[in-house]
């Protein structure tokens, strides 16, 4: 196994920034979080009046035109908008200012970014104008670079200058996950001083909903209660809710950061990757993969089950989902599984694609900050099958030290992460 974190170089979080369903900025997003708000409400971006999904978790009260100057505002997704917004934060949240940077110190910082549906919807609304008739001047000239999710970084590395790295893995559901993890890795390597790493996801599209809507994987039973729609564990959960929202972390060297001052989050200590290789978007009956990615995230960074305080659920609200990641749970933590509190983010913000795992690391890193663990919402009637410790309802006071993350995709993919207090 490579040990990713392990050697000269560590690796901490130092900025936070966030755009999100119940928030905007990262103090907005945690307060949404510990009072157990819900980001789920009617789509009214588009019309969804055939559609039997008509409710997901939208970003409210953003003003997206205020991220881009007037001549890019035809030619970007909004995806673009949401990660400046919060790549914008979290370097003001670690004091880092571009404009003041050097040109040498801007080639020390890169970008990776995970999204799992990029520049689709923009692409799937200026290729309808362009067919549909009318005004060809009316559509982007920047269709083939926005369906390209690499422009997603290239925006952020030209909108603050930044020479380093530039890159957007998308790897479905565990794709800011894995862009967390990697950016750490190209720290700890000695490869860049400083990332901008994190997950944006924007999927609410006529047809990307379709498309979600042919999988079945979408709850049809909540539209008249939609922020009771999202219920990851309960017993009467009938599908997952689609969310979208930006997630940016700051992440740099351990002896840069403590030497000009920096406020640290946590440390990134562990990693691990498996793949079910299974099938394309259904879990292995079991949930071997999963736990086993785990554990190579606390072999990596040198803890045990014992020692894990709080575990972020992948919790997708999904009747075989839940019950499978429950079960390697169980696999991964053994006898320390009905121990250890943990809490489905999906619940409050709906399943932000790509960005979950970001979104994810934010409430554990919410938790690990302000001793407060957010909960599970919707989860009066837990699933006999789901007998873990969910903190239903209420957010419960807690000290937490060290967090794991835990991720699932599309395609049998598995990541997870730790994180430590310094």
């Amino acid at each position: 196994m490579l040990n990713h974190f392990k050697g000269p170089r560590r690796v901490v979080i130092t900025g936070m920034g966030c755009v999100t369903p119940i928030g905007i900025g990262r103090q907005a997003f945690w307060s949404g979080l510990q009072n157990g708000e819900s980001g789920v409400r009617r789509i009214e971006s588009f019309d969804v009046s055939k559609s039997p999904v008509k409710i997901a978790a939208q970003v409210q009260d953003f003003d997206w035109e205020a991220q881009l100057v007037p001549k890019d505002r035809k030619h970007v997704p909004r995806t673009v908008p949401l990660a400046l917004a919060a790549a914008r934060e979290a370097f003001q949240d670690a004091g880092i200012a571009p404009d003041d940077l050097s040109p040498v110190e801007k080639q020390q910082i890169g970008v990776m970014l995970g999204t799992g549906g990029g520049g689709l919807p923009f692409v799937e609304q200026h290729y309808a104008i362009w067919y549909q008739g009318g005004s060809h001047s009316k559509a982007s000239v920047y269709i083939i670079p926005a369906a390209t999710h690499g422009t997603l970084s290239s925006e952020l590395s030209m909108a603050f200058g930044l020479r380093g790295l530039s890159h957007v893995i998308s790897t479905g559901c565990t794709s800011s996950t894995d862009a967390i993890a990697y950016s750490a890795q190209h720290i700890a390597l000695g490869r860049q001083e400083v990332m901008l790493a994190g997950g944006v996801d924007a999927p609410l599209a006529p047809g990307i909903l379709a498309g979600f809507n042919l999988l079945t994987v979408l709850t049809t039973e909540w539209n008249d209660e939609p922020q009771r729609a999202s219920r990851p564990f309960a017993r009467n959960r009938s599908g997952m809710v689609l969310g979208e929202g930006s997630w940016i972390y700051v992440l740099e060297e351990f002896e840069r950061a403590k030497q000009r001052g920096a406020r640290i989050y946590a440390e990134v200590t562990g990693y691990g990757s498996t793949c079910d290789a299974y099938h394309r978007v259904r879990l292995q009956e079991g949930g071997d993969e999963p736990a086993r990615a785990m554990s190579l995230a606390m072999d990596d960074a040198g803890v045990g089950p014992d020692k894990i305080d709080y575990v972020n659920l992948h919790g997708t609200s999904t009747m075989l989902n839940d019950r499978i990641e429950t079960n390697a749970l169980k696999l991964a933590l053994n006898c320390n599984a009905h121990r250890i509190p943990m809490s489905g983010t999906k619940s409050q913000i709906g399943h932000p694609q790509g960005a979950s795992g970001a979104a994810g690391l934010g409430a554990a890193l919410c938790a690990m900050e302000t001793g407060i663990i957010p909960p599970t919402i919707n989860l009066d009637d837990p699933d006999p099958d789901c007998d873990l410790d969910y903190v239903a309802n209420t957010a419960r006071k807690a000290d937490v030290r060290i967090a794991l993350c835990n991720c699932i995709g599309f395609g049998s993919k598995n990541s997870a992460l730790v994180i430590a207090k310094v």
